[in-house]
């Protein structure tokens, strides 16, 4: 395709092409197959080569995530397995695959957490009850659980639980503290409440009092706001290339696919890991950090 072509356009390119080729039949169709899993072999082979390179590099791991960043990039990445889906986004992709049935049955499912290959979910409405039926419907949740998450094992029923919350911006502390009294304190302004994106990782590059850098990821999602240090718990590298999953309220690592809940930075994928979480503050519109505590 010409160079320039959107990645929309490119999309569906792959996908016209694709449904081309489920059309054939018999020896044509073998032949497409073959073809086509000999150039994704030989294109991942390629991938892997370059991101080992680049991670190697510390200026290579800089451009690397910048390129993440790419949407086309970041598809080729997911189709090749370089960047994995974490269990908890696979686990709540299957679940809505199975919510409209469960629905036309008047019961719902919500994953509430997974620990050590167990996925604990939150059954309501006919799921939860003792009917035949709900015992099905309990079962075609753990069906799809097993099927569809190899670091699935097991799947609990717990009762549903309210979650954890974010700083609400209608509830951050009001008193007027002067600059000099939050410095003293090791607070920095970070960034205008107004640009911290919902839904978005803000990666700041802030200053400790004494000088030292203190780079921080700030994460909004609706009206609550949280700070982490930009490091993940699995091999510290940055995490201003996380993807937020608003809904789900989780921030997953874009190199080894580690998920945290994004209110308290608790790792889901390894329990017991956690990201540092920094001490928040909205004064006057604007968001301040406690860099030193």
């Amino acid at each position: 395709m010409p160079e320039g072509t959107s990645f929309e356009e490119l999309a569906k390119a792959v996908d016209d092409a694709a449904a081309a080729v489920a059309q054939l039949h018999g020896a044509p169709r073998r032949a497409a197959d073959d073809l086509r899993t000999a150039i994704e072999a030989a294109h991942r082979a390629a991938l892997v080569t370059i991101v080992r390179r680049l991670r190697a590099d510390e200026a290579g791991r800089a451009l690397l995530f910048e390129l993440v960043d790419d949407p086309m990039v970041r598809l080729l990445f997911s189709l090749h397995g370089i960047i994995r889906p974490d269990p908890a986004t696979a686990a709540r992709a299957a679940l809505e695959e199975i919510r409209p049935g469960l629905r036309g049955h008047g019961g719902d499912v919500e994953l509430v957490r997974i620990e050590e290959g167990t996925a604990y979910v939150a059954l309501s409405g006919a799921c939860n009850g003792c009917s035949m039926a709900s015992v099905t419907m309990r079962n075609s949740v753990e069906e799809a659980l097993l099927r569809a998450v190899p670091a699935i094992s097991s799947v609990e029923v717990v009762p549903s639980e309210p979650g954890p919350a974010l700083i609400p911006l209608s509830a951050v502390r009001r008193r007027e503290d002067t600059p000099e009294e939050l410095a003293s304190h090791g607070w920095v302004h970070a960034v205008p409440a107004a640009q911290v994106r919902d839904g978005k990782v803000t990666a700041l590059k802030l200053t400790q009092p004494d000088g030292r850098p203190a780079p921080v990821i700030v994460v909004r999602i609706g009206d609550g706001l949280a700070a982490f240090d930009d490091e993940c718990a699995h091999q510290s590298l940055p995490l201003g290339s996380a993807l937020v999953d608003a809904e789900a309220g989780t921030l997953t690592c874009p190199w080894h696919g580690f998920c945290y809940d994004a209110r308290t930075g608790e790792c889901l994928s390894a329990p017991g890991a956690t990201l540092e979480q920094r001490p928040l503050r909205v004064i006057a519109g604007d968001v301040w950090v406690q860099v030193v505590t």
